[in-house]
């Protein structure tokens, strides 16, 4: 009787363990984001207060100088990038709430939490990755298609921004024998 009892234990210790070493980046913003202006407001704004989010969590983990620099630009680039896309959305005569975390986000955010160590840095890094490719599109796709002339020309500042952090995530993450990604 015990052993029946030890093996749901160990099967469900088992799952937690690969829960634990999984990767949830922020999911991608809808495509409708793309060129639409509240949806791109919504979704610049989702993806600046996860970098904001993150890069705290990050300051308060990590031990990896390389990492506390590159935490530190996101919380500052990002908050001046929501700020500029607020002023935007004004000035387009848009009064946008702030943005609230999903699921996905709030997912991102746990397995954050929970990491530690090397382990912490390498989900960190593994996320920023996906999330920068995301923002890269999603400013890039509005600076080009998108239905307000403010938050274009907004949009089109973003994009040297999210290069600038994408290209230091990857650097960082070859730095580390590039293993962020596989998590």
């Amino acid at each position: 009787m015990i052993r029946l009892r030890t093996l749901p234990l160990a099967l469900l210790l088992a799952g937690a363990a690969v829960t634990a070493s999984a990767q949830t980046p922020p999911p991608p913003p809808p495509a409708e984001a793309k060129t639409q202006a509240a949806a791109y407001v919504m979704a610049a704004g989702k993806s600046d207060m996860y970098e904001i989010e993150s890069s705290r969590i990050a300051l308060q983990k990590t031990q990896n100088a390389g990492i506390r620099r590159y935490a530190d630009m996101m919380i500052k680039h990002h908050q001046k990038t929501t700020a500029d896309t607020m002023a935007a959305a004004r000035k387009a005569g848009m009064n946008p709430s702030p943005p609230a975390p999903d699921a996905g986000i709030t997912a991102s955010l746990g397995e954050l939490q929970a990491a530690s160590g090397a382990d912490f840095d390498r989900l960190y890094l593994g996320q920023q990755l996906p999330a920068h490719q995301a923002a890269l599109d999603l400013h890039q796709s509005y600076g080009a298609g998108g239905d307000q002339p403010a938050l274009k020309t907004t949009a089109k500042k973003a994009v040297p921004i999210v290069k600038q952090h994408l290209a230091a995530a990857q650097r960082m993450q070859g730095a580390m024998g590039g293993s962020a990604g596989g998590m």
